[in-house]
Formats: structure tokens, sequence, C-alpha cells
């Protein structure tokens, strides 16, 4: 098994496939999950030469189940601590919905020849949380409602978000996959309860409208018109304004874990975004 210790002695667990010498993929998984919700990703590119990498964020999957540094700061310094520690250098950086806003916050602060490009897949920046600036944003309640979801039963929680809303399984006429959604109860019942139920605050109240203008990389803000967990008029299209070099591609129908439900789409797009000159 693949970890490193950080500086503050958190144990980070990581998959790192394919040849070294070949350019890395970087993958950030979303909120409560692991790496491993980027296995299809990781085959695909895996198999075409690429570099593949994915760890669990502090506090989730396999990584250490401690208590501090669930800030999007730490994030960021967690994901410069391993890219120094495997020496990545013109890495590509793909996150989803969390992972989303470690993949912006670390490459706004990467060091030089660190990033090549970013894929932001229903990705929370600029900001969830509705404000006085941000009036569109979702209600403080809604994030509560989280919370005090987890607290109270979060094994039902984890199988709820799944089933319903986070693959649009609860839309009439969807194609219902239960192995998609007990593997996303498996990821979620491996983290730490405490270390998500900090996260929420991360995801729903860290404005990263900085990162975006600081991002000077070619970006793909992919992002599905039927997300119910992070609507696509408050994240996608308002984080591409903001970007100098972004691309929005949206896909009609489809929701939050489109990249799971619909992967030969996806991997398609996400190759041509690579492998684009």
């Amino acid at each position: 098994m693949s970890t490193f210790t950080t500086t503050d002695g958190t144990e980070i667990f990581y998959k790192d496939w394919g040849p070294k010498t070949a350019q890395p993929i970087v993958f950030h998984h979303g909120w409560p999950l692991s790496g491993d919700d980027w296995d299809s990703q990781m085959l695909f590119f895996a198999a075409r030469g690429y570099r593949v990498i994915a760890h669990d964020r502090r506090g989730h999957g396999r990584s250490s189940q401690t208590d501090v540094g669930h800030d999007m700061d730490t994030y960021a310094a967690d994901m410069a601590e391993l890219a120094s520690h495997l020496d990545l250098k013109n890495a590509v950086h793909v996150g989803h919905s969390t992972g989303g806003g470690e993949a912006a916050r670390y490459v706004a602060r990467a060091a030089p020849g660190r990033v090549a490009k970013v894929a932001l897949l229903g990705a929370i920046p600029p900001l969830m949380l509705k404000t006085e600036a941000n009036p569109n944003g979702i209600p403080i309640e809604v994030f509560d409602g989280f919370r005090s979801a987890l607290a109270a039963n979060r094994a039902q929680f984890y199988l709820d978000v799944p089933s319903g809303p986070f693959f649009g399984f609860n839309r009439v006429g969807a194609e219902v996959s239960q192995g998609q959604i007990q593997n996303w109860w498996r990821q979620g019942m491996m983290g730490s309860a405490s270390a998500h139920y900090k996260c929420i605050a991360v995801f729903s109240e860290t404005d990263q409208t900085e990162d975006l203008k600081t991002i000077d990389v070619p970006v793909l803000v992919m992002h599905g018109a039927d997300d119910q967990i992070v609507p696509i008029a408050n994240s996608a299209e308002k984080a591409v304004k903001l970007l100098n070099n972004g691309t929005l591609k949206v896909y009609e129908g489809l929701s939050h874990g489109f990249f799971v439900t619909h992967p030969d789409l996806v991997n398609a797009d996400l190759l041509a975004f690579i492998d684009a000159g």
C-alpha cells in the first residue's frame, strides 16, 4: 500500500499506476469518497500510456482519520507535498466536486512546471453558499441538513445520496445502478465521520474566486446540466467567466456523478483536452 506522511504527521494513501516517466494525470475525488471513485478514468488513461495518480484526501478513504486540517488550504498543501514526494511535473489535474475545489486551490499556488492543465468536473468553485455577494447560492440550511443527517445516521445518509440526487437516480426513467450506489456507500463509510462532517463547511463555504482568477493554464470545466448537488448556474457557468483560459463543456441531462455513469463519454472528452496542443 502506497502512502506518504505529511509534515503534520498525516498519512496519505495514494495509487500510482503506469510508467513513472509518462505525463502524470492526478485525480482529486469528491466528498465523502476516495480515489477509488476514479477507477474508470485511471484504467482508461493507464491503458493509453499515462501515469495516473489518485490519493485519498486526509480523513477520507484509507488516509489517516485525523481530526485536524480540514480546510481547503491544508487539502491543497497535502497535494503539494504529494507532488513533491512523487516529483510530478507537467501534470494534468482532474478534480470532481470538492476535489475540483482542492485542485483549483492547489493549481493556483503550484510551483512553476508542476501543472500543465486542469479539468474541473461538477466542481464547487467559485462558491456554493448563498451570501449577500452570492445571492443565487445554496442556503446554509441545506448544508445544516447534511450535517444533521450525517450525525444522525451516516450509513443511511450515504445510501440516500447516491440512490437519489448524486447520480440522478431520482429522475423518471433513470437507469439505476445498484453497484454504483453500493460503491459510493463503501467509499464513504471507509472515511472518518468527523472529517466528513467538517468537510461540509469546506465545500460549502470556501470562496475560490481568487483561485480561479489566478490559474493561468488551460482549464476544461465539465458539468452535468442536471446536477442537483452543485447546480451549474452557480458553479461552472460562473467559474468559466473567472478563468483566464477556460472552456465550458455541458452534458445535457446528466447528473453530478456523470463521469461515473457515463465514463466513455467523459473519458473521450478528457483525452481530447489532454492531447490538444
